[in-house]
């Protein structure tokens, strides 16, 4: 081998160890130097740093928000009811070492243990409440709570909960039938007691206006009856004062109206003397 091959070897090899002996840690990582499998340097800094090659090695984690989205659990009212309940856990690593020790930094195994301590925390939480302080009242502060006791839970797991979420609360379908056709049954008679008393009020209504049409119409019959007698008492008083003053001409307007009211229609048929007081003046006027 000669002079200049042994060079670019020797510089082929210090190029390769000066390669393997940096590595770049970005603001989306955290990364740990192992030495034969034990972590002597946890959560390097960011940026450029060093390792000895070949006998140190680094693993890289996520550090993004993780999150978890399981399907949905079976929980257990205090009412002894059984929900359905869609929920998610945003979370992130800040303690890469108890990370990696508690889980061989495997997110896979990270997100099943949160799963069972994130449905033992909903039981345990919805074990306290009503079905109705879930559904309205109490949901944000069921979060809060569910968030402040996820992270009593997983301090050993190298993790902090920064959101815990409830996306829905839903009975199971066979409760979920039995409920609406409850609630069906429920509107339906309150429907109907609606409809009764409306019935009820109306016919009062319509008692009350009949009362005072009867009422209206009596009170005009009355009057115009009054009316009417004034009216005649009137026409008698006029007539006998007329008698009084000229008798034959009281007389004589008596007749004129007689006539008028006999002859007024048509279809009447009278068979009367024509020598007949009621002719009288008639007759006189004959002979005039």
């Amino acid at each position: 081998m000669n002079r200049s091959t042994t060079i670019t070897v020797l510089a082929a090899l210090i190029l390769g160890i000066i390669i393997n002996s940096v590595f770049v840690v970005n603001d989306k990582e955290h990364a740990i130097v192992f030495q034969f499998g034990e972590a002597i340097r946890p959560d390097v800094q960011k940026g450029l740093n060093f390792k000895i090659p070949i006998i140190q090695n680094v693993k890289k984690f996520d550090s993004r928000l993780q999150t978890l989205d399981e399907e949905p659990d079976r929980i257990l009212t205090v009412e002894s009811k059984y929900l359905l309940v869609d929920s998610f856990v945003k979370y992130k690593i800040t303690d890469v070492l108890k990370f990696y020790q508690a889980n061989n930094g495997s997110f896979n195994s990270l997100n099943s243990l949160l799963a069972q301590r994130t449905e033992f925390e909903l039981k345990n939480q919805f074990g306290k409440r009503t079905v109705t302080e879930l559904v309205s009242g109490e949901r944000d502060e069921l979060m809060n709570t569910m968030r402040s006791g996820l992270n009593d839970v997983v301090a050993d797991l190298g993790i902090e909960i920064i959101d815990f979420r409830v996306k829905r609360i839903d009975l199971p379908s066979n409760l979920s039938n039995s409920v609406y056709e409850r609630m069906r049954t429920q509107r339906n008679r309150l429907a109907e007691e609606l409809r009764s008393q409306g019935k009820e009020i109306s016919r009062e209504i319509r008692a009350i206006a009949d009362k005072d049409k009867v009422v209206i119409l009596a009170e005009a019959y009355k009057t115009a009856e009054q009316i009417r007698g004034d009216g005649d008492a009137e026409a008698t008083g006029i007539y006998a004062r007329s008698f009084s003053q000229d008798p034959e001409f009281y007389e004589f307007t008596r007749s004129m109206k007689a006539y008028t009211e006999t002859f007024n229609s048509k279809s009447d048929v009278m068979l009367i003397d024509s020598d007949s007081e009621f002719f009288k003046y008639l007759n006189k006027s004959k002979d005039k």
